[in-house]
């Protein structure tokens, strides 16, 4: 179940929606929309009679407050869970620019993410961003809009460009997922699909995550996990609140840093040993692969006596499904895959 800030904030995101006629005609004219990665661009008639009937949507994002007039049409997206969230609404078609990937796409995506350019390898510059002449851009984290990167969100406001950060990823107190849950997930799912006016594609992909968890079973007795994300003298790990403790929850592994309140933490080797977990999540990132991370623990004195390195109890997580986003159904999926393989039944 949610928790009680979990349903306040979701409430504090909320769109408000104009209940008109037009909102029903909208519902009926994406009827063709679907939840498959690699759905088709929109067809021209079907996008204009969309925008159409389009109601405008306020909203307050991470203490921003967003208002969008039409679906945006030319949009850029920085960080991977940005543009799979768009590829995954079939809105691949307004996106006009992508940068700061966190890995490959998924094959379904890959058609359509290649039709795409990249502006940055990183986070784009303002140059960049304002030469692309977009009337809006997506973020994966907040980080993403200063004056030392794609540009404030104030100021691209003030030139018509609107902004969206994934909730997930809001700094502020009173914004931050504390924990983030899958309801969270699935709300900036809707979020972005009201914003675009494809709320039925919102609901189907949603249906099909939610019934993507369903089939996960986990372990039948008790298992320890350590989400080893980055780090080679002091680990950063999963902590007990965000993306990997919202995975690990979900695949039914205790998370070793359950305790610390924060999403991802530094820790050392030492409590990591105390704990001894029983496997090893380990996030596979083309500058830090999951290969790199086992020979790090592997030739360590001191992890390579762990019980999960000893008996090569290895689990791996994507590097662009580790953050809150489309994939991390998923990655649940698949690290209760993983853990079956690892002790089969009989």
């Amino acid at each position: 179940m949610p928790s009680s800030t979990s349903a306040s904030l979701r409430a504090r995101r909320r769109p408000v929606l104009a209940a008109t006629a037009g909102g029903a005609l909208l519902l009926a004219l994406t009827g063709c929309g679907t939840s498959t990665p690699d759905a088709a661009a929109e067809p021209e008639t079907t996008a204009a009679a969309v925008a159409e009937a389009f109601d405008p949507v306020t909203l307050d994002n991470c203490g921003t407050e967003v208002t969008v007039e039409s679906p945006p049409t030319r949009v850029i997206t920085v960080k991977s869970t940005a543009t799979e969230m768009l590829l995954a609404l079939g809105l691949q078609g307004a996106v006009i620019g992508t940068a700061f990937a966190d890995g490959p796409v998924p094959a379904p995506y890959a058609a359509a993410y290649d039709a795409i350019p990249v502006l940055s390898d990183n986070v784009p510059g303002q140059e960049a961003v304002l030469g692309a002449d977009p009337d809006f851009v997506y973020g994966g984290w907040e980080s993403n809009f200063s004056a030392d990167a794609a540009g404030d969100r104030g100021d691209l406001a003030d030139l018509g460009i609107g902004t969206y950060v994934s909730p997930a990823a809001c700094k502020a107190p009173e914004y931050k997922p504390d924990p983030l849950t899958f309801d969270e997930v699935f709300d900036e799912i809707r979020e972005v699909a009201a914003l675009f006016g494809v709320p039925d594609r919102a609901e189907a992909l949603v249906a099909g995550q939610q019934d993507l968890l369903a089939t996960v079973e986990k372990p039948a007795t008790p298992t320890t996990a350590l989400w080893y994300s980055s780090g080679t003298d002091t680990p950063y790990v999963g902590a007990g609140i965000g993306a990997p403790q919202m995975m690990l929850d979900a695949a039914g592994l205790t998370n070793i840093f359950a305790d610390v309140h924060d999403t991802w933490t530094s820790a050392g080797w030492e409590e990591v040993v105390a704990a001894d977990p029983d496997v090893i999540v380990l996030v596979d990132a083309t500058w830090n692969t999951a290969a790199k991370k086992i020979e790090l623990l592997e030739a360590n004195p001191a992890t390579s006596q762990l019980t999960a390195v000893r008996e090569h109890r290895y689990l791996t997580v994507p590097f662009p499904a580790a953050e809150a986003g489309v994939r991390n159904a998923e990655a649940v999926v698949s690290l209760s895959t993983q853990l079956a393989a690892l002790d089969p039944v009989g």
